[in-house]
Formats: C-alpha cells, sequence, structure tokens
C-alpha cells in the first residue's frame, strides 16, 4: 500500500508527543527516513531487529526505513542510552510515554527492540462520561493496540481533576503514566503506584485499599486468577473500579476459566425434568455463578467505535441462554483521529454531463485520480450548488459520524434534507436499491450519486476528500 504524501511526520504536534525523545535514541539515518518520509497516519512503533530492515508500522502497513540491515553495534548504542530493562524486558523513556521492549536469545543478550509510541489523547473517555459519574466500575475489552490503555489515561484525568475522585493508578511497568518518578501530566492528579514487577499486581492491588484510601483504582490489563479475585475484593468494598482485561468482548471473558470470574463466573448446572422441559433446553446448562465484578463492559472495536454493556449480569446471562445480547454502540471522534489510504475498489460514481445522463467507474484505490478529475471538468455541478460549498444529501450515510467528520476537517460541506437541493448524493448501495425515489429524484434533477462501499469513517472519509479534490 503506498501511503498518503504529507510535508512531515505527523500532522499534529500533540498527537506524537514527546517524539522526539525517542527519535534521539535511535541512528540517524532511520531519523533522517521518519522525517522526510511522505506519512500521515500516526506513527505506532518502531522494530529494530538484528540484521533486518528497520521498520515503522501504522494502522494499516509497515514502512521500511533504510536499505541496509541493523547492526549489532546500533542496536547496543540504543541499549546503552536507556536504562536498565525490568523483569518484563520493558524500559520507558523517563518524562514520556513511550515504551521501548526487548526481545533477547537463549543468552540474555538483546537482539530486537520494539519502540511503542505512547500519546495521551482527550476525549476518548467521553462515551462513557455519565457512567464515570454514575460510580459503576467499568471492564474494557479490545485486541492489543487498540487504545484500552490511552483510554484508561484520559479516565484516570476525568476522575481526578473534573469529577475529584481520589484516583489511584496501579501502574505495571510504567506503561499508564510513563517512566521515572513523576507521572505524566496526562494522568492529571491520579496518584500512580509503580509495580516492579507484573506478577505482583494482585498484591499492589490491596495494597491500595489498605494503605490509600482510594475512591477509585484503575488497573491495565487484568490477565491472572490471583488478579481477578483482587479486583473483586476491591469492588465488594464499594471502590470503583476501571480496568482492562485480555480478550475482545464478553464471550471471550465467558470461555475464558481464569477471568471469567470478573464477570461472575460460569457454572454448570443440572436441571430438573420439568424445569429443562420448561426451558426447551439440555439438562445440563450453564449459569452465571454470583454477580459480576464490574457493572458495565466495553467492547471496543476501534479507536472511536465502541460497544457499551450497560448490564453485564443481564448480558452474560442473554450469551449463557444462547441468545444475541443487545447493546449501545457509541461512535467517537477525537481530533487525534486519522487514516492512511486503503484500497476502494468497489466504489462507484454517477456523473453527468449538460446532454444525456451517463455513468462511469471511479476506483478510487488508484493513487492518481487525473482521469476522475478530467472527465469532472467536463461536467457541471448542479443547478443547486451554492458558492458556500458542496450540498450533500446522506442517503443511508450515518448522518451523526458525517456531520462530525465535516466539522473535524472543517470541510466546505453542507448537508441537505431533500434530494433536489443537494450537489451531490452521498448513498450506501443497500439504500439506493432499498429506496428507489432517491435514484429516480436524483436522475431528474441530474444529481451525481457517489456510492459508498460501506458505512465507516475510513471510507466516508475518503470518499469526501477525493470529490473537494474534484469539485473545489
Amino acid at each position: 500500500m503506498v501511503p498518503p504524501k504529507v510535508v512531515h511526520l505527523t500532522q499534529d504536534q500533540s498527537n506524537n508527543e514527546d517524539l522526539d525523545y525517542l527519535l534521539n535514541l535511535l541512528p540517524s539515518s532511520i531519523v533522517d527516513a521518519l522525517t522526510f518520509q511522505s506519512l500521515k497516519e500516526p506513527l505506532l512503533e518502531i522494530v529494530l531487529d538484528l540484521d533486518r530492515i528497520p521498520q515503522a508500522r501504522y494502522k494499516d502497513y509497515i514502512l521500511p526505513l533504510n536499505d541496509k540491515p541493523i547492526t549489532r553495534a546500533e542496536l547496543a548504542e540504543v541499549v546503552k542510552q536507556l536504562g536498565p530493562f525490568g523483569d518484563d524486558n520493558r524500559v520507558g523513556i523517563e518524562g514520556t510515554l513511550h515504551r521501548i521492549s526487548a526481545l533477547r536469545n537463549r543468552c540474555g543478550s538483546i537482539i530486537g527492540l520494539t519502540c511503542r509510541i505512547g500519546r495521551a489523547t482527550r476525549s476518548n473517555a467521553k462515551i462513557v462520561r455519565d457512567i464515570l459519574d454514575s460510580g459503576q466500575s467499568i471492564l474494557i475489552m479490545g485486541r492489543p493496540g487498540i487504545g484500552k490503555t490511552t483510554t484508561l489515561r484520559d479516565i484516570a484525568r476525568i476522575l481526578a481533576d473534573e469529577l475529584n475522585r481520589r484516583v489511584i493508578v496501579i501502574d505495571t511497568s510504567n506503561e499508564i503514566a510513563g517512566d521515572g518518578d513523576i507521572p505524566h501530566p496526562s494522568i492529571g492528579q491520579s496518584r500512580r503506584i509503580q509495580v516492579p514487577n507484573p506478577i505482583l499486581q494482585h498484591r499492589m492491588m490491596i495494597e491500595a485499599v489498605e494503605n490509600h484510601t482510594p475512591e477509585v483504582i484503575i488497573i491495565d490489563e487484568i490477565g491472572t486468577e490471583m488478579e481477578a479475585q483482587a479486583a473483586r475484593t476491591i469492588a465488594e468494598r464499594g471502590i470503583q473500579l476501571i480496568a482492562t482485561a485480555h480478550g475482545n468482548g464478553l464471550v471471550n471473558l465467558i470461555k475464558n476459566p481464569t477471568l471469567s470470574d470478573l464477570i461472575g463466573g460460569i457454572q454448570s448446572v443440572i436441571l430438573s425434568d420439568d424445569e429443562a422441559q420448561r426451558r426447551s433446553t439440555q439438562k445440563t446448562v450453564l449459569e452465571r455463578a454470583t454477580k459480576p465484578t464490574f457493572h458495565v463492559a466495553v467492547e471496543m472495536h476501534s479507536s472511536f467505535r465502541w460497544s457499551v454493556h450497560t448490564n453485564v449480569a443481564q448480558t452474560v446471562d442473554i450469551i449463557l441462554q444462547g441468545y444475541q445480547p443487545k447493546f449501545k454502540e457509541n461512535k467517537l471522534m477525537t481530533k487525534y483521529e486519522t487514516y492512511s489510504s486503503e484500497s476502494l475498489s468497489n466504489r462507484k460514481i454517477t456523473v453527468k454531463n449538460n446532454s444525456s445522463w451517463q455513468s462511469s467507474v471511479w476506483n478510487a484505490s488508484d493513487q492518481s485520480s487525473g482521469d476522475f478529475q478530467s472527465q469532472q471538468k467536463s461536467q457541471h455541478l448542479g443547478s443547486n450548488a451554492v458558492a458556500s460549498g458542496l450540498c450533500i444529501y446522506p442517503g443511508g450515510v450515518d448522518y451523526q459520524l458525517l456531520n462530525e467528520l465535516i466539522c473535524l476537517y472543517k470541510w466546505p460541506i453542507i448537508l441537505v434534507s431533500k434530494v433536489e437541493e443537494a450537489t451531490i448524493v452521498l448513498a450506501l448501495p443497500h439504500y439506493l436499491s432499498s429506496d428507489s425515489k432517491v435514484r429516480h429524484c436524483a436522475q431528474t434533477h441530474r444529481i451525481p450519486i457517489l456510492v459508498v462501499k460501506s458505512n465507516t469513517t475510513l471510507h466516508i472519509q475518503q470518499a469526501i476528500k477525493r470529490l473537494l479534490q474534484s469539485y473545489i
């Protein structure tokens, strides 16, 4: 995939906070490649492996940073500038949120480094702000790298600074609040307990309750049975608990015997003949054993789309009965959200000329839109176009999401409620097939129709950008 072109490594200085601290540790050839590469999407991590080409990893692609493999001397020089690695083979950069993890050979020598970029972003936790106000405990789940730890930082700041709660962060490997004795400002006035070794996390959780009278405890990555038991002990003492756990969702936790206690535990129950007949099930069924540790569960599908289960007990019971639970799906756009280009080979656009209605295919995966733009130069906009911007009628496209994108990127676009008032119709395929009136009205008024492959931020964003390049 060819990345989009911009002038600098980042488009927002705050989105790569303190990146220079990390770059100063790396070989100059890698820094030069990062500085002058034409990249738009925020950097996730830099990988340095012995005798391999260094890589910069982004959300959707991996970029080589040099044409020469990393040497043992270059690795040693980077390690020399770092502090001592902990038992978990991690070390941080003091005053930042960046994390460096080591790969070692059988003799213990470092043969690779993963330099993870840490960021502090605000607005991540606004989806669950009402739940934070209520004092309910929240469990956040999602795949690695999706932004769980970043969300914890924002939650810690909101609870401590805006809600004036006594917050203790249990910081294993200094991943939440950064390295050093002074916590990173991203967690606000929250206090931080450092965990010297991951296997001691459950002890530090209990110590925080017994010694520091917290109202809220925040934990990253509950992964063992002892940590799950410690979490239950904390919750039973009336303390609000905010934590993340391994797994993509509640279904994963139900199948995980180590962590199932977080959602009430699962037990096998033998029903009587009458009860089994009444339920229309087998005699042996699975049921929730006790009250869940957490009141609310959040499944992070991406950094801006979450599924919020506001009643974990009820949701688990529904899943165990074999039904699909209902959930509240929230969408969030932060000012740091950016995307790279990706193939959208099935996108089509319908255009018109002065004499007749005609259709043509626009392959948005082409990096050059010259053919599309040259064709559009021979066409004209609809009679309802206004000087202040494009008038778009969203046909089945998420109105709220589209409006958020317009506000975020300050696009010169006006959303209209009638097809005849539009410059162009932005629609989903199934919407056009189910609502022939929109297609007929657009054809009558000779208004172009842009068919978006799916109702996602990425597809909508790229479609609008290509339209603006062609029309404005």
